[in-house]
């Protein structure tokens, strides 16, 4: 099939035909269009065809299908939802299932471009989206996931997130210790721990239920710690930020747990090399954090009075000189001998 003016006729004709080999054909084709073409091409009522392709049980179909859909989403919001419209969601889902990387991968890139879309957030979620993403990121899920798959199931989970109203479903789903248990497995410094520690800070700060059961997680105060101390600076920022409102929630409780896990000296390096946001979070942790003299597990008493005396010390930096040279390097000298 070769480019034409009419190109984008061609390939409709061609789709509407309902012969497979012809539809194949024409589905990759697509992304040779221009956007003026492709936005011709979706008013012609090609997406019902190509979402019946998907439903096919040969490979080739339905990879032609889903690049297709793929090229007409792309920077186009009344495509995404024209998409959405014609049922393309429980199609997607289904191919998710198959145990061929290749149409797996193909499937997340097509659903998450459409979840980047907020008319069709809803249409996602109730079709059990969140379910099975989630499933797909438990560890114990017999398919292998490669690393781009989980990057893509995170950036999904993350559109998803930002609708009030899939919140619930989120914590409904029982998703929330497949996420815990990703980010405890991954490395604090990566991409993928950078990610889904923003999820998890999306899904905690909107749902107390949430908050609690993932405070209540075996390990989730030294995850949080560790990723304070070792994660990229915006995983260090999400995870204070986490931090703070679960000792927000119950200061009593899980202040000591904080202090146990050695948090402080991660907190301060924050409270003065970071965000502003990240800053602040650190900051007001640190208030919470401050009066280490109960609670704490017991140590030589002249030890545990030379620390607090340091801390405060610190604190007295960080509220009255800002992030001036010399305060941070102060500070950072103060910090390295509280890791003492």
């Amino acid at each position: 099939m070769g480019l034409s003016p009419n190109m984008e006729a061609a390939i409709a004709e061609a789709l509407l035909s309902g012969e497979r080999e012809a539809q194949v054909l024409a589905a990759r084709e697509i992304g040779k269009l221009t956007s003026k073409q492709k936005q011709k091409l979706a008013e012609k009522g090609v997406i019902s065809s190509l979402i019946l392709m998907l439903h096919a049980q040969d490979y080739e179909s339905i990879e032609a299908g889903l690049f297709a859909l793929l090229n007409l989403a792309f920077g186009s919001e009344r495509n995404k939802v024209r998409i959405a419209k014609c049922g393309a969601i429980p199609a997607i889902l289904k191919v998710l299932q198959w145990h061929n990387e290749t149409l797996f991968e193909l499937a997340l890139a097509a659903l998450l471009i459409l979840s980047s879309c907020s008319a069709n957030k809803p249409e996602i979620a109730a079709c059990g989206a969140i379910q099975l993403l989630f499933e797909l990121l438990d560890s114990q899920f017999p398919q292998i996931i490669s690393h781009q798959a989980k990057l893509d199931i995170i950036s999904t989970l993350q559109n998803l997130s930002t609708s009030p109203q899939i919140i619930p479903q989120i914590v409904l789903s029982g998703g929330l210790i497949s996420l815990i248990e990703l980010i405890y497995e991954s490395e604090k410094s990566s991409e993928l721990a950078e990610k889904a520690m923003a999820l998890l800070e999306s899904i905690v700060s909107s749902s107390e239920i949430a908050l609690n059961q993932a405070s209540e997680s075996g390990g989730m105060i030294r995850m949080l710690v560790e990723a304070v101390e070792e994660g990229t600076a915006a995983c260090k920022e999400h995870a204070a930020a986490i931090l703070l409102l679960i000792c927000r929630n119950c200061r009593d409780r899980y202040r000591v747990m904080i202090l146990r896990e050695g948090a402080m000296p991660g907190l301060l390096q924050l409270s003065v090399d970071s965000t502003r946001r990240g800053r602040e979070k650190a900051k007001a942790l640190l208030l919470l954090l401050r009066d280490c003299s109960n609670g704490e597990p017991s140590s030589p008493s002249r030890i545990k009075h030379s620390k607090k005396v340091m801390m405060e010390e610190v604190m007295r930096q960080i509220d009255g000189e800002g992030r001036g040279g010399t305060s941070i390097q102060m500070v950072e000298e103060m910090i390295a001998k509280l890791r003492t």
